[in-house]
């Protein structure tokens, strides 16, 4: 006899609804429409915890739980995603009592509902996620996944490599505890002044520059570079774009969903 699955695939089939698995997996981001027919053939894809292997099955992403690997397919059409560049003397929030710029003022009201993933402080600069997907949202500024964040940090004074370093190794203790750098890379400097990279997965407030000035060497400038997979590219300050399904995704799988 078969399943309830079956049934619906039958009766979608028959009816010509839905839509093919393998486009709906390309609209995801998993590949090109032939990769995902591997992907399929191959026995990677469930349907409602049935493995599925036949081409041409039609689903309804509204109604069926698709995964591949094991992972959830989310697939709402009515989320969004946007990288922000973030400038300088912009508060990390959609409304202000004091009237001052946010982030509402840069996006306006084109999407419902958007939020941002996390902040930056107001003189801090760079890449900040905005969604509407409340799930995507909780995971990527939840500390248990603990996304990887890049910044280019320019510091008042000239350090050498040996302090990255033990910024690495040893790490600062701040009042709120002991941290660490996951990486700290010298780019440029001067007599007055250094340039460096640095990669962490902390997401406390203000923490770099409170790293920074612990040891002596003031951040002048802070601009945020990456969130997990997502960079922040050629983006202008004061801009943003919409995340492509295959960024989404990427993004998703990096935090677990």
């Amino acid at each position: 006899m078969p399943n309830a699955y079956s049934r619906a695939m039958k009766a979608h089939e028959d009816t010509n609804e839905g839509i093919r698995l393998q486009k709906l997996l390309a609209q995801a981001g998993f590949g090109s429409r032939r990769k995902c027919e591997e992907m399929i053939t191959d026995g990677r894809v469930e349907v409602d915890g049935e493995l599925v292997t036949e081409l041409g099955t039609r689903v309804d992403p509204a109604h069926h739980q698709i995964r591949v690997d094991g992972s959830r397919v989310h697939l709402n059409p009515n989320h969004v995603t946007l990288a922000l560049n973030k400038p300088k003397k912009v508060l990390s929030t959609m409304d202000d009592p004091k009237g001052r710029f946010t982030l509402a003022d840069i996006i306006g009201d084109k999407y419902d509902r958007v939020f941002h993933m996390g902040r930056l402080d107001y003189d801090s600069e760079g890449l900040i996620l905005m969604t509407n997907d409340g799930e995507l949202s909780q995971h990527v500024m939840h500390p248990r996944y603990e996304v990887e964040k890049t910044y280019i940090a320019t510091l008042q004074g000239k350090i050498g490599g040996n302090v990255c370093r033990r910024l690495v190794t040893q790490g600062v203790q701040l009042d709120d505890g002991l941290i660490r750098l996951d990486h700290c890379a010298i780019i440029d400097s001067n007599r007055d002044t250094t340039i460096v990279k640095v990669v962490l997965h902390s997401g406390k407030n203000r923490i770099v520059r409170r790293i920074f000035g612990a040891i002596g060497f003031p951040v002048k400038r802070l601009v945020r570079t990456q969130i997990g997979p997502i960079k922040l590219g050629d983006l202008k300050p004061g801009s943003y774009r919409v995340l492509s399904q295959v960024e989404v995704r990427s993004l998703q799988k990096a935090v677990g969903l």
